[in-house]
């Protein structure tokens, strides 16, 4: 079974910053492209970014987040990041690591293979 593990999420003043984590232990994430996506109460599964082993990044962001949110990755510690800042109570979501085979970003999210079990963010003051 495949088994992302998230970290990172917990409640935040507006315009605060988080980062969240995305790694799997024991188990490489070289062969995959790796995208976070998140989905507010209410509605749909929106993708954020997405980047590939080798560092090429693709955005699904709308205006509201460009600028804001910026997605990395450190292969020597397997792992994918989200680094939001200037965090809005309307990016309040659960927000989820997910994983494409082939190392290729998928143009809709609902193409990723593998999911992690989601962390919540919550921006309120």
């Amino acid at each position: 079974q495949f088994k992302l593990v998230e970290s990172g999420g917990g409640l935040v003043q507006p315009g605060g910053s988080l980062r969240l984590s995305c790694t799997y232990p024991g188990f490489t994430l070289d062969y995959y492209a790796i995208g976070w996506v998140r989905q507010a109460p209410g509605k749909e599964r929106e993708g954020v970014s997405c980047i590939t082993a080798s560092g090429r990044i693709k955005d699904y962001v709308d205006s509201t987040m460009k600028g804001r949110f910026t997605i990395s990755r450190d292969s020597t510690k397997n792992t994918v990041y989200l680094q939001m800042n200037s965090l809005k109570p309307e990016d309040t979501a659960v927000y989820y690591c997910a994983a494409a085979r082939y190392n290729t970003c998928p143009d809709s999210v609902s193409s990723y293979d593998y999911w992690a079990q989601g962390t919540q963010v919550t921006v309120s003051s």
